[in-house]
Formats: C-alpha cells, sequence, structure tokens
C-alpha cells in the first residue's frame, strides 16, 4: 500500500471538497425544484399513480445531499488517514455519489406497476462502492496520528 505525498494529499482534499460542494448545490437544487413540484400542485408529479417516482425522486435528492456532506467529512478526515493511499477510497466514494442518487432518479422514470424502473438497478452497486469506500477509511486513519502529518 502506497502512502501518498503531502502534495497528493492536498490533491484529494481539494477534489473531493470540491466535489461535495458542487453536489451540494446541485442536489439542494433538485430539492427546490421537488418541493416547487409539491407546492406549486403539479398533477404529473403528485398524481396518486406517481407516488413511486415521488419517492425515488426524493430519495436521489436525500442520498446525493448525504453523500455530498460524506465528500467534505472525507476531504477533512484525509490528515488523519495516513496508512494507505486515498486513492480507492476516493474513486468508490465519487462512484456511490453518482450510482446511488442517479439509481434512483432514474427509477424514478418507467414506473410499471407501483415498481421503480430498471434504473433502480445502479443503487445496490452504489451502496456496495459507499460501503468500499466507508471501510478502507476506517481501516487507513491512524489511531496514534494528531493529522499533523
Amino acid at each position: 500500500m502506497a502512502v501518498c505525498t503531502e502534495q497528493e494529499i492536498r490533491a484529494f482534499r481539494r477534489r473531493h471538497l470540491r466535489f461535495g460542494w458542487l453536489t451540494l448545490l446541485l442536489f439542494a437544487a433538485l430539492g427546490a425544484v421537488l418541493e416547487s413540484l409539491h407546492g406549486f400542485k403539479v398533477d404529473w408529479y403528485l398524481a396518486v399513480g406517481n407516488e413511486t417516482r415521488r419517492l425515488m425522486w426524493r430519495l436521489a435528492h436525500a442520498h446525493g445531499t448525504f453523500l455530498a456532506l460524506v465528500h467534505i467529512a472525507f476531504a477533512l478526515t484525509l490528515p488523519y488517514a495516513r496508512r494507505s493511499s486515498p486513492r480507492l477510497a476516493s474513486a468508490c466514494l465519487i462512484g456511490a455519489s453518482i450510482a446511488l442518487p442517479l439509481g434512483f432518479w432514474l427509477g424514478g422514470f418507467d414506473i410499471r406497476g407501483g415498481d421503480p424502473g430498471v434504473g433502480i438497478l445502479a443503487v445496490p452497486l452504489g451502496v456496495l462502492l459507499l460501503l468500499a469506500a466507508a471501510l478502507r477509511v476506517f481501516t487507513a486513519i491512524d489511531r496514534d496520528s494528531d493529522g499533523a502529518g
């Protein structure tokens, strides 16, 4: 397991801070759109037959917002995770942040008999990637580190 240089750690921190804040902006905006659809009583969104769509899209918003905050936490955790390179955790976290909300969002299209569309199949992949990232970060954190390098 290769350990990153300080410059590489700073690059990972910057990447995840930017990604986290950008996705927080995007998913907060999505939440505002969903609230507007609800507030303006848009029938194609609120109709009884669209309950699954509403659920899927709310889950996309909630998971996207949550994962945006996880990116920020990941960036702030990196100085304490010195046992190994953050490359795999970084890639898994970015993959999870795409697959999970996108799976819920796409699952909200092509609803059949109350079941989400085929896009929902991306959700289990996103969950696995998130679990892999969390495990990787947990095992990389040095109990004796103060994060100062």
